[in-house]
């Protein structure tokens, strides 16, 4: 199927590795010129590399933490004109509600709810005007089933996920759609650190704790990246334009419930 996207731009955040890389390298096989970031600038640099040699795409990279208002501007100003943005950023720790002061909840706020709608609101208008628009923000399968030791996930993306509800509503006549990707189970390096973390609290095999995980999971596995990168390559296609305000649970059907 042809995705319609070829020469379109694209901001994709956070996409040295994980799901960012992932969605970024669906959109580059689309055609589609790419902005990428992340903190890391030796890794960033690696991902535009493999990026362009897979793909032939034309990818410019920015080094800095999207979730600061420098990182922001820097991305911004090589890119300010996106007919695509992927938000994306780094989750907050784990942990015990009871032990999270107010600069915690602040830095998971900053980072999982204002930094996209900051993003946003930089982008959105001159998609409008031009007549197309694709956001997709990567949040969690916790804006549907909150996990308990992810608080502060829960809440920051959650916050997210009901002011996107309102805003993509108010631009669907205008070219711009605005959608959720919530991902379950990944195995990218955030899932391997929380897999080994557990194994280490309980003094079990890490592989062993793997395959309690996968065993939860009807699909029997952990999702792929590249997976994930063609849901969101989809979305920001010309296809789906009668699609928003939605948030697409990629989970191999963990979450129990019909609705």
């Amino acid at each position: 199927m042809d995705l319609g996207l070829t020469g379109r731009k694209a901001l994709v955040c956070a996409a040295s590795k994980g799901l960012g890389k992932g969605c970024a390298l669906a959109l580059a096989r689309e055609g589609v010129d790419l902005v990428i970031t992340a903190r890391g600038a030796e890794a960033l640099e690696a991902t535009a590399d493999e990026i362009r040699r897979i793909t032939g795409a034309r990818v410019t990279t920015v080094a800095g933490d999207i979730a600061t208002e420098a990182g922001r501007e820097a991305a911004l100003a090589v890119c300010p004109e996106p007919d695509i943005l992927v938000n994306n950023a780094g989750g907050p720790p784990p942990g015990d509600f009871r032990d999270w002061d107010r600069d915690a909840w602040i830095k998971a706020i900053d980072a999982n709810m204002l930094t996209p709608i900051f993003l946003t609101r930089a982008v959105v208008d001159g998609m409008a005007a031009r007549g197309f628009g694709r956001i997709v923000n990567i949040t969690s399968s916790s804006v549907k089933a909150p996990i308990a030791e992810l608080g502060l996930s829960n809440g920051a993306r959650s916050g997210l996920t009901g002011f996107i509800a309102g805003i993509a509503r108010q631009m669907a006549g205008k070219g711009v759609t605005i959608n959720g990707l919530l991902p379950g189970a990944f195995d990218t390096d955030r899932l391997r650190g929380g897999i080994n973390a557990a194994a280490q609290r309980s003094g079990q095999d890490a592989e062993a704790v793997a395959d309690r995980r996968r065993a939860a999971i009807p699909a029997g596995r952990f999702g792929q990246p590249d997976e994930f990168g063609a849901a969101c390559a989809f979305l920001c296609s010309v296809h789906a334009g009668y699609i928003t305000g939605q948030n697409l649970l990629i989970d191999g059907g963990a979450f129990p419930g019909t609705y």
